[in-house]
């Protein structure tokens, strides 16, 4: 036996030989251990918790961040973790809020126990429901609320931002509801009748530079309104007249005449122009053409303010202060349908890009409705009570979302999602009515200009939906080779 070892097994037999005093009053610094190592366990905190256990030995506020972050590996990882908690403890998760909740609730309750363990296991199961659960047959290993889980939409609720990135000043810009004063082209600028002068900002450059200037000629801007193509100008004036002006070079192209009062709405088709006035006359003329090829659309009883024509340049929608809606098609002199159900003034007009034949329109202070036509059958769809004058209308090119802005009383800017009609977000910010609404080229952002001679533009609408599938995990058709 090696020398050495059979010292310290000696002195390992003697210590053990002491009385019960002499082995506790000895230092175990003294004592030397032998060939092997036992540690030591008294006095270790254990916070061992099955059923709430954190990742990684993070806080439940570090946990619940990371949990949301916006990756797919994030959001498979939580998934998981409930796929986990429903299949082992019977938690029942139906979505990914419900695990949200779920853990905050342990969170709080495991704050106020010291006991090692704690977990509950429902081992009722649910009775089979032939609307809402899995076939009995199924052969998938997982339960009904792990299938809802599965079910559930990952995407994240949209935030709309209430407050506008940005604002610019307007000095005299009218009150008046119905004017039509601000368009946005296609080309990214933004033209904006104040007074007497037509100015252009460039949403690019930031720059602004005045277009026209009628006060020489006595007279004022009542409506303003790009072609298709962002190259040319229609400025309608009081006195009557229609200016049309190119952009990029700054001059005047020709002026149109026909009106007998101010000219207040104004829609490009084409190469053709449609212009409202009070003389409750509508004009539709081909710059290209004589003047004298000008065609007249009579129907209204009172001063024209609203004019759309639809995504297919096929129907034309007027609204009048007579509280018609009228629709025409691009040969007929008589509108083909006439619509009668508002009660005040139609100068909100919206076609919807998604819908063919969908119309949307607004009415005035005293009626304060948002109605749907259908215009190939001429039946009225749905309405719903705003609570407000009605000034504007416009849809997303993007969803099936429209956003409308308002005047008495509540001077405020609405979300809708269509067919729905629930209100998506309502954004406050001007101290006058929103009589004047654009939508950006690119579809995402508006906007607004009011009596407060203010200019807003607001982040509401998403973006184009991205059509490349995510790759998760946990979807096990892309795993297979």
């Amino acid at each position: 036996m090696d020398q050495e070892y059979e010292r310290r097994l000696l002195r390992q037999i003697n210590v053990q030989n002491l009385p019960a005093e002499a082995r506790v009053t000895c230092s175990p610094i003294s004592v030397k251990s032998g060939d092997r190592f036992i540690p030591t366990r008294a006095g270790s905190n254990w916070s061992i918790n099955f059923h709430y256990a954190n990742e990684n030995c993070r806080s439940p506020g570090q946990n619940h961040k990371a949990k949301d972050a916006s990756s797919d590996s994030g959001k498979d990882t939580v998934t998981y973790a409930a796929l986990l908690r429903n299949e082992l403890l019977g938690a029942g998760i139906e979505s990914v809020s419900d695990f949200h909740a779920d853990e905050r609730r342990h969170a709080v309750n495991s704050h106020g126990t010291h006991s090692l363990f704690q977990y509950t296991i429902h081992t009722k199961r649910v009775p089979f429901d032939s609307d809402n659960e899995v076939s009995p047959y199924s052969l998938s290993p997982l339960t009904n609320k792990s299938h809802k889980l599965l079910r559930s939409p990952r995407k994240p609720a949209r935030k709309i931002s209430k407050i506008p990135f940005k604002v610019l000043d307007a000095p005299e810009l009218q009150d008046d509801f119905y004017l039509n004063l601000v368009d946005w082209s296609a080309g990214n600028s933004l033209s904006v009748g104040l007074g007497a002068c037509v100015y252009l900002w460039s949403a690019c450059t930031s720059q602004v530079t005045r277009l026209c200037d009628l006060s020489v000629d006595g007279d004022s801007v009542t409506s303003v309104c790009w072609n298709e193509r962002g190259s040319l100008v229609a400025v309608g004036t009081h006195k009557g007249y229609v200016q049309i002006w190119d952009a990029a070079g700054g001059r005047k192209l020709t002026i149109l005449e026909g009106h007998s009062a101010r000219v207040g709405a104004l829609a490009w088709n084409g190469e053709q122009l449609s212009s409202g006035s009070r003389d409750r006359v509508i004009l539709q003329r081909d710059i290209r053409t004589p003047p004298s090829a000008e065609r007249r659309l009579q129907g209204h009883r009172q001063e024209v303010c609203g004019l759309k024509w639809s995504p297919d340049h096929q129907h034309l929608a007027s609204g009048g202060n007579d509280n018609k809606l009228l629709v025409w098609n691009s040969s007929s002199l008589l509108p083909v349908q006439q619509y009668s159900n508002h009660l005040a003034a139609v100068k909100a007009i919206a076609w919807s890009p998604h819908q063919h034949g969908l119309l949307a329109s607004g009415g005035g202070t005293a009626d304060r409705c948002l109605r749907f036509w259908n215009t190939l059958t001429g039946q009225a769809l749905q309405s719903t009570d705003t609570g407000s004058q009605v000034c504007n209308l416009a849809w997303s090119k993007h969803a099936n979302e429209l956003v409308s802005t308002h005047g008495y009383s509540q001077n405020q800017i609405l979300v809708w999602k269509y067919p729905s009609l629930t209100q998506v977000a309502k954004l406050t910010g001007h101290s006058y009515r929103v009589l004047y609404l654009a939508v950006s080229p690119d579809g995402e952002a508006i906007v607004t200009g009011a009596g407060d001679e203010t200019l807003r533009f607001w982040n509401i609408f998403s973006k184009t939906r991205c059509t490349k599938e995510s790759k998760s995990v946990l979807n096990l058709f892309t795993r297979i080779r």
